[in-house]
């Protein structure tokens, strides 16, 4: 016997506008984003994608994945020292009346924005999206470049 589904994966919280408050006096850039970086405890699960931030020799690289999304549907923009993703991924055509036995996939917008750790060239900066990964590369500029330095241990 199939079992009910509901509408929405997930229902509201009291938290949900909590959220909304916090995201609104954030993002009036009150303060830097590296001091109240945005929770994982208040995005969606299944929604916002998990991001990976690495450095790869001369370039800074970050890493979302974003499955079942086209790359019309998704947005990146650098502001200042922050990264932005964000996007919507869309509801398909609603099936009537059919016998679910599991309905797990979410549909909805995302929004996810970084502080970049080291200063880049955003100018050549590019990105790719294959197979659900999206991948954005952003140049180190040369002061970014030689500010590593080895400390040794006493």
């Amino acid at each position: 016997m199939p079992v009910p589904v509901e509408e929405e994966r997930r229902r509201p919280t009291p938290f949900d506008e909590m959220e909304k408050w916090f995201d609104s006096v954030l993002d009036r850039r009150f303060f830097p984003p590296t001091w109240f970086p945005r929770s994982r405890f208040f995005e969606e699960a299944g929604v916002s994608p998990s991001v990976d931030i690495f450095e790869d020799g001369d370039e800074l690289v970050v890493k979302a994945e974003v499955p079942g999304m086209k790359k019309e549907e998704i947005d990146i923009s650098i502001s200042g020292d922050c990264i932005t993703i964000s996007g919507e991924k869309k509801t398909e055509d609603k099936v009537e009346k059919k016998n679910y036995y599991r309905y797990e996939r979410s549909f909805g917008s995302f929004h996810r924005r970084f502080p970049l750790p080291v200063e880049t060239r955003i100018d050549e900066a590019r990105a790719t999206f294959q197979d659900g990964i999206l991948e954005i590369r952003l140049p180190k500029t040369e002061k970014a470049k030689a500010e590593v330095k080895k400390i040794p241990i006493s």
